[in-house]
């Protein structure tokens, strides 16, 4: 049993027990843990309350405690097999075959102690401790056999020929506990014909008391408490098979539903086990009313359990369960604190949608390993948007078979939760699930004004938003959003509406604006937005320079200049990075404003354009330019298309 010793584990617990003020709440803990692949063997050392992991891909040993959280890593132990604990718990020895050694390992300190090399190419990998010898599995391929390092020795030795007379196919796996001396078990995992061999250790040298052929290929085994029997998972049979020592005659099956991978028993001779489970209904069972009574099962894990190696350790004093599951960097530890206890499936099951004030119906089922009795208590919990922490709807009971079912009708419409919660009993785990109904809300009427309205640059603009009829909440968030990747959207008012059902706020516009006004909805009414997009000018501003004078005809003001001078047609717009003017020129020509020519000049930064027109002109021509802002071909999209003033001005001599 890889645990420490009942006898001392119960010293241990009794110890303790005077610092023991109140029991303390605890809960299943699983946690992912850093191996290289897969752990060759799990051992716990209760003194310390830590796991050992033997991590051969990573030639290391882990050390976790009770949590799963890792506390320290023994690094530098090449192709680390099996582990094994001193009966007080003080040392680990881990077997290293590709060292063709054994090492002592100081479980306060992490730092070896000592180390036993027993001989080229001997490759040791199995371990047990047995009347002061640490007994040892050795070699492979038929070239295998037992071997000892006397312990008891002022200097250790080593022994490799303990076989008493078997040939061993594989380096046999070996099992033996402290709290009962001269007995060492030896089994060959590697073919079919291949028998559990009982040895007496009481002279000190092995001697075969028992040997029998049991179907070969053991996946694990474990010595019982009371040291009359060992149960052994494998070979083929979907059931852990518990054999006297005295004769290896069958005493009892555990059967389980498919074939056993690794098998534990705590000191109080409950039997836990695991599974391959390819069919991901279950990976641990744990048989808490012995073979008699269906065993507590727990589906730790969605994936195949580990099948290559020692998995599954109950802690020193029995009260908890350690199990790994995974493989590569998906293994997890797993904690169970009431592994004894049928663990509880609950399911809850409620429609998809639902109309408020209206009577729904909510079943589901809570089944287990130990059938619940008609009447068994369950606590029932709505949450929604009126009760946000939970409201108890009373206590409800199960019907035949596990089953259940009640009605209600949800106030609240939203999203509406039923948790349906089991506590639990001396013989099942707590449990507890839920269901959501999407239950119906009104629509409100909400509505803002002034969509698709044009406005000048800067223009403040009054935006009034209303919102009608609602259950309790009558705030809204008006949101301005203005065109460009650089100005975020932004709340710009956010408030109870008044007796009317309005509120409103005043926007600065000098952009395109995406407006948005947002009711987030009560327990009675829908959550609701609206946008509206407003369309703001850019500013523009002209000029004309290089002129001599000024004078009203034709009814506009017109610049005179001298056909030798260059004049200057100035424009000043709102910047924006990239930006372009339309400069567009016309001439009057028989009665009617005939166009001369369009071109886009960009901004500096300050927003001002020149453009100089040069060559020869003609002379008493009337002639006029503007400035245009066009959204998109001017280089943005951030504003709408804006007209400039006209400016006139002719040519003279």
């Amino acid at each position: 049993m890889r645990t420490l010793p009942a006898a001392t584990a119960l010293a241990v617990l009794f110890s303790s027990a005077a610092l023991a003020v109140a029991p303390v709440a605890s809960a299943d803990t699983t946690k992912p843990i850093a191996l290289s692949d897969w752990a060759d063997d799990t051992v716990v050392d209760g003194t310390h309350q830590h796991v050992f992991f033997s991590d051969p891909y990573g030639n290391r040993v882990v050390v976790a405690d009770y949590r799963g959280d890792v506390v320290a890593t023994i690094a530098g132990l090449t192709g680390v097999r099996d582990l094994e604990l001193s009966p007080d718990g003080s040392t680990l020895y881990a077997a290293l075959p590709d060292a063709d050694k054994i090492v002592a390992i100081d479980t306060e300190y992490f730092t070896q102690r000592a180390e036993y090399p027993t001989g080229e190419n001997s490759e040791p990998s199995r371990l047990a401790l047995a009347d002061g010898k640490l007994y040892f599995g050795w070699g492979r391929d038929w070239d295998s056999g037992l071997g000892a390092v006397d312990l008891t020795a002022e200097t250790p030795t080593v022994s490799l020929d303990l076989a008493a007379g078997h040939d061993w196919s594989d380096p046999p796996k070996l099992y033996a506990d402290p709290d009962n001396p001269g007995t060492l078990l030896a089994l060959d995992d590697s073919i079919s014909s291949a028998p559990i061999v009982v040895y007496d250790t009481t002279s000190g040298t092995p001697v075969i008391r028992a040997s029998a052929e049991k179907g070969g290929f053991y996946k694990d085994a474990v010595l019982t408490p009371d040291g009359q029997s060992v149960v052994v998972a494998g070979p083929g049979n979907n059931a852990l098979t518990e054999y006297r020592l005295s004769d290896l005659e069958q005493v009892r099956t555990y059967p389980v539903p498919s074939e056993p991978q690794t098998v534990s028993v705590a000191p109080d001779g409950t039997v836990a086990a695991t599974v391959l489970d390819t069919d991901d209904t279950g990976d641990t069972y744990v048989f808490s009313g012995g073979a008699a009574q269906p065993p507590s099962v727990r589906n730790l894990s969605h994936s195949w359990m580990p099948f290559n190696g020692h998995y599954l350790s109950w802690s020193h004093d029995g009260a908890k369960l350690f199990v790994l599951s995974g493989s590569g960097a998906n293994i997890e530890f797993h904690a169970l604190d009431e592994p004894r206890k049928y663990a509880g499936t609950l399911t809850v099951s409620a429609p998809a949608t639902a109309t408020r004030a209206k009577s729904l119906t909510v079943s589901g089922k809570l089944t287990s390993g130990l059938a619940l009795p008609a009447g068994t208590p369950l606590t029932v919990t709505r949450t929604d948007m009126e009760s946000p922490k939970g409201k108890s709807l009373g206590t409800k009971t199960l019907g035949t078979g596990g089953k259940f079912s009640f009605t209600d009708t949800p106030p609240a419409g939203g999203k509406v939760t039923y948790k349906v919660s089991y506590a639990g009993d001396a013989q099942h785990t707590a449990a507890s699930a839920s269901d959501t109904v999407e239950v119906s809300r009104a629509t409100p009427t909400l509505t803002l004004d002034k969509n698709r309205k044009t406005y000048a640059y800067g223009a403040d603009v009054k935006f009034t938003a209303h919102l009608g009829t609602t259950y309790k909440n009558r705030k809204v968030e008006i949101w301005a959003d203005p065109y460009g990747s650089d100005r975020p959207n932004k709340l710009v008012k956010s408030g109870t509406v008044n007796s009317n059902g309005n509120l409103s706020v005043t926007v600065d516009l000098k952009r395109d604006t995406k407006l948005s006004v947002k009711f987030a909805g009560d327990a009675r009414y829908k959550a609701k937005t609206v946008t509206n997009t407003v369309y703001t000018k850019v500013a523009i501003s002209s000029s004309i320079s290089g002129h001599y004078k000024t004078r009203t005809a034709w009814g506009q003001k017109y610049h005179y200049i001298h056909k030798s001078k260059d004049p200057v047609l100035k424009t000043t717009m709102s910047y924006y990075p990239e930006r372009k003017q339309r400069l567009q020129l016309q001439f009057h020509y028989d009665g009617a404003w005939r166009d001369w020519g369009t071109d886009y000049f960009p901004l500096g930064t300050a927003g001002k354009s020149d453009v100089t027109l040069t060559g020869t002109p003609t002379t008493n021509v009337r002639l006029r330019f503007r400035s245009e802002y066009h959204d998109t071909t001017s280089g943005d999209n951030v504003n709408t298309t804006t007209y400039g003033a006209w400016k006139y001005f002719i040519y003279t001599s």
